[in-house]
């Protein structure tokens, strides 16, 4: 008795005009055979009803075939006859329905409806008539545009997005049987919001001014904490300055119009402490190497250098703060700014300053000798 197949072939009939199509070939040999093929009869329980013989063909194809139970008997060389069975299944499209379920500032839930027409597929054991039956299996998928919404789409029905979007998104709910798919979709319209800025620059020393840049989404209402106990609610506020060395932790706030919150925490922010670094030599001869005086200050509100003679006569003197502080150059050499140069030898310095941090530099460490080289 020669072996008999039935495997089932799945349609989507969603048109409800879909016609099924087998192709049939030798299993047991090359070459020309005789394929004969025959539907099933639910009457007679057998396939008796003909449909067609191709002859001196390897393989045949029978075309336009309604839902149900197909043979084909081949007949090849010596040895080589067999019989395939087959089955045709047809279909219908699944229901697909998408929606939002519900939308808070925080998240939001997708509602998905998925099920299918054809619950259960029939066909028959064709080697006793009867009938086996196999359920239609329902998945679903959830997809995003942009894709980077739901990264990895999401077989849950009714998926919570746990960090909504910042931008409007289109949701797609992909579902599939075996044999049709379907899809439905919905249009959501962010309501979130982000709390975000740019920080420049974070470090320097005191006066530092910092400029804070909104990038925030969806804010109407600001609040802003530069961590120094001051704030503002401008959207934009002016460039703040931090007169006091240390670290500060600014912050931002935001508020929508649907009441909708967010906070972050800013770049920190480092103000240097004062300090001062103070040459013992310098050469003013125009080489553009160590041609001044000059003490390497940090965080300065105020300076005072005097440079006196082995003799006592001063021959140099600054006083300055802010922008003549920022701007100073340092003692060139020249005799109390004239253009008469000092002599090289050994000069005594007194220098007094204050700190934005309030320490005062004005003990014997701040007074000394520098060396002056031609």
């Amino acid at each position: 008795m020669p072996a008999i197949r039935h495997p089932v072939f799945f349609y989507c009939n969603a048109s409800g005009t879909q016609k099924g199509t087998l192709t049939a070939v030798n299993p047991k040999c090359t070459g020309s055979s005789v394929f004969s093929w025959y539907k099933w009869n639910d009457v007679s329980k057998s396939f008796s009803i003909f449909i067609k013989t191709d002859n001196g063909v390897s393989a045949s194809t029978s075309n336009n075939l309604d839902e149900g139970g197909y043979k084909v008997d081949i007949t090849g060389a010596s040895g080589c006859d067999t019989s395939l069975v087959a089955w045709i299944v047809m279909d219908k499209v699944p229901i697909a329905e998408a929606s939002l379920a519900q939308q808070l500032c925080y998240r939001i839930a997708l509602d998905g409806r998925a099920e299918s027409v054809v619950k259960t597929f029939y066909y028959r054991d064709p080697t006793n008539a009867a009938v086996i039956s196999m359920n239609n299996e329902l998945t679903f998928l959830w997809s995003s545009t942009p894709s980077s919404i739901i990264p990895f789409p999401s077989v849950n029905i009714d998926p919570v997005i746990g960090r909504p979007p910042l931008d409007d998104v289109t949701y797609k709910l992909e579902v599939s049987t075996l044999g049709c798919k379907n899809q439905a979709s919905f249009f959501y319209e962010s309501i979130h919001v982000k709390a975000d800025a740019d920080v420049v620059p974070v470090s320097g020393e005191a006066p530092l001014e910092v400029v804070f840049t909104n990038k925030s989404v969806r804010g109407t209402i600001f609040e802003w904490d530069f961590g120094d106990k001051t704030k503002s609610s401008l959207e934009n506020p002016e460039p703040h300055i931090y007169n006091k060395p240390g670290r500060y932790y600014p912050k931002l706030k935001i508020e929508s119009d649907l009441h909708c919150l967010d906070s972050v925490r800013l770049d920190s922010i480092y103000v240097e402490p004062s300090s001062l670094a103070i040459p013992n030599a310098f050469s003013p001869d125009d080489d553009g190497y160590n041609d001044r005086f000059i003490v390497k200050a940090t965080s300065l509100r105020y300076l005072n250098v005097e440079i006196f003679s082995r003799s006592g006569l001063k021959v140099y003197g600054f006083t300055g703060e802010g922008e003549r502080l920022k701007s100073w150059e340092g003692w060139d050499g020249k005799v109390n700014n004239s253009s008469i140069e000092a002599r090289p030898g050994i000069y005594f310095y007194i220098i007094r300053a204050l700190g934005w941090d309030d320490i005062r530099y004005d003990s014997k460490e701040y007074r000394g000798f520098l060396y002056l080289y031609r």
